[in-house]
């Protein structure tokens, strides 16, 4: 391995520890504030309250943190992220009687931004560390960076309910926020400066996309992962505690289960797309994927799943078994989906302004994220989860809709077999 190749590699290692770490505690954030605040007798629609600044400073964090990952470098937005985590745990770390809805919403606040720019700037960084040629390379790299994330996010949710039972909630933010503290002090020594810095000073006025395919696949992000939190995010957790009597560890322990299984197969969609496909290939004779065709084929199987869902609930026997099963087939779905835009993403992104490109595209993905959340108590609350899972599936088909309108010529070469 040649010395440069070798100091990719250990930046790489970096990026990902730090993605690593900080996935942990958001995911075990994100549960113990479910679980905890519905143990407290608040109702869904409130519970999805305390995410609104979470998601709605993502937005805005996304859409700014590009342009300032652009300038002052893509390590120092990371910090940057890091710290202000450590800051919102340890924000509540207070007595229960202090912990009020704006005060918890103003604590999320601050890890909403701090989640977001710590994921725009792990993954336009991986486009720095790699060649343009390398199109092979880079859909493992993000692929595994992406898979490792989510498989880590639901070990969060285990490990919240864990920390949960155990130490209870204010232990719970101090022990995250002293480890994550450690993680920010050895990225402060390890990063490498300047990663990712634009060689011409990024306008404010730059913020925007000016290019159609990047706008129509981040209007695609926005339902697709709205089509996600609709009905995972609240009304999922909160139908299984209210209508099964399942405590915070059973609940926990289902969403982990379904994040880590996600992750994994994120992790290995470029094996499992070219095993359906039945060709090989190779560095000489490399196999042209559509990879546009492909996001368009499964996400309208995915639309189909959560219709599944409502057709099997009917039968009143089989509800949880069918909850529980349609789970795991969306989380397949879903997670190829997925895989699939984020390498598209990186792809076509400018690689001079890699992060203002990729922050405009997880802009978006908050919003979807935000979008859901907010649906998903309100919805739950009024009409039940299938109103939750019927938005589910129409969003899905939204996002269908908006990827086949990209046009990509020539394809972003996506050899997925190559080395």
């Amino acid at each position: 391995m040649s010395r440069a190749a070798s100091a990719q590699l250990k930046q790489y290692a970096v990026i990902t520890g730090n993605y690593w770490a900080f996935t942990l505690t958001d995911g075990a954030l994100r549960m113990l504030v479910v679980l905890y605040f519905h143990q407290l007798g608040y109702a869904p629609l409130a519970i999805a309250s305390l995410f609104l600044f979470y998601e709605f400073f993502g937005v805005v964090t996304n859409l700014i943190g590009g342009w300032l990952g652009a300038r002052i470098g893509l390590n120092k937005t990371m910090n940057i992220g890091l710290f202000l985590q450590v800051i919102a745990l340890f924000m509540l770390t207070v007595s229960a009687d202090m912990l009020t809805v704006v005060y918890v919403m103003f604590a999320q606040a601050l890890s909403g931004i701090a989640k977001d720019l710590n994921k725009m700037s792990a993954k336009s960084s991986i486009k720095m560390l790699l060649p343009d040629d390398a199109q092979g390379r880079l859909f493992k790299w993000v692929a595994i960076l992406t898979g490792s994330k989510n498989t880590l996010k639901g070990v969060g949710f285990f490990l919240g309910g864990l920390l949960l039972t155990t130490v209870g909630f204010q232990g719970a933010m101090f022990s995250m926020a002293l480890v994550l503290f450690i993680v920010w002090c050895a990225s402060l020594a390890l990063l490498q400066a300047d990663l990712g810095k634009s060689k011409s000073k990024a306008k404010f006025k730059d913020l925007l996309s000016k290019s159609r395919n990047l706008n129509l696949l981040s209007a695609a992000r926005l339902f697709l992962f709205a089509s996600r939190d609709v009905w995972f995010v609240i009304a999922l957790p909160v139908y299984l505690s209210q209508q099964f009597q399942w405590d915070h560890w059973w609940v926990g322990s289902l969403l982990a289960g379904w994040i880590i299984a996600y992750g994994m197969v994120q992790a290995v969609t470029p094996k499992l797309l070219n095993s359906c496909i039945g060709k090989k290939a190779s560095i000489s004779k490399p196999v042209e994927i559509d990879n546009k065709r492909l996001a368009c084929v499964w996400g309208t199987i995915l639309s189909i799943t959560p219709l599944t869902i409502i057709a099997l609930m009917s039968y009143s026997s089989f509800t949880l078994l069918s909850i529980v099963i349609g789970l795991m087939i969306f989380g397949v779905a879903f997670a190829i989906n997925s895989s699939l835009h984020s390498y598209l993403i990186v792809s076509i992104a400018d690689r001079d302004a890699v992060s203002l490109d990729v922050g405009f595209y997880y802009m978006a993905n908050a919003a979807g994220r935000l979008l859901g959340t907010v649906l998903s108590g309100m919805m739950f609350q009024l009409y039940g989860l299938e109103s939750c899972l019927l938005i589910s599936s129409a969003f899905i088909l939204l996002a269908v809709g908006f990827t086949s309108f990209m046009r990509l010529s020539p394809e972003p070469k996506p050899p997925l077999l190559q080395k």
